[in-house]
């Protein structure tokens, strides 16, 4: 499996800014139902928090796609 980078401005971002930074959802609005459908890890754990910390180094997968943050 490929993995995408993707670049962040500040030292964190909140899981679902970085749904929606790195096109895994068209809207923000579309983090939550995802979230819920218990089909996002991070770090490989399943996450249902769209306020979870993210820090340079983290991987988000969702479906078959993966990105790390950088």
């Amino acid at each position: 499996m490929t993995v995408r980078i993707v670049p962040i401005r500040e030292r964190t971002i909140r899981l679902g800014q970085l749904l929606k930074l790195a096109d895994l959802v068209d809207a923000g609005s579309d983090a939550k139902p995802l979230l819920e459908s218990g089909r996002v890890y991070v770090n490989g754990e399943l996450e249902t928090r769209r306020g979870r910390q993210l820090v340079r180094g983290d991987v988000v997968s969702v479906g078959g796609e993966s990105v790390r943050l950088a």
